[in-house]
């Protein structure tokens, strides 16, 4: 794999394991944003272990591209349905959040394609 797709599979997976943690955590901000965005605080878990195995996918594609496939394809449907939710709760002001991690997951799907 070229620097390119290698440094931007790298920073997909760092960018999914963070906003894990993030979601194990808890932190005060995205517990308002969760209750901005309509989202009960309960489905933090999930998200967060979603999250969590889309970015080691990512990471581990690396190694073995189909599974990198296989992770970053969820995590641009995950992103997907977080901009429906975003778009739900018509919070426009927050749209660039899950986007960016949107362009991101695509961006790593992509490289992953030209990989295979």
């Amino acid at each position: 794999m070229h620097f390119a797709g290698l440094t931007v599979v790298i920073l997909a997976g760092a960018a999914n394991i963070y906003a894990a943690i993030n979601d194990f955590t808890r932190p005060a901000w995205l517990r308002d944003n969760m209750t901005k965005l309509g989202v009960a605080e309960r489905w933090l878990p999930t998200l967060g272990i979603l999250k969590a195995l889309g970015g080691v996918g990512v990471l581990a594609g690396i190694l073995i591209p189909v599974i990198g496939v296989a992770a970053a394809a969820g995590l641009v449907l995950f992103f997907a349905g977080a901009i429906v939710v975003v778009l739900r709760s018509r919070w426009y002001a927050h749209m660039p959040f899950p986007a960016v991690w949107l362009t991101l997951a695509l961006a790593a799907l992509i490289m992953r394609l030209r990989q295979l």
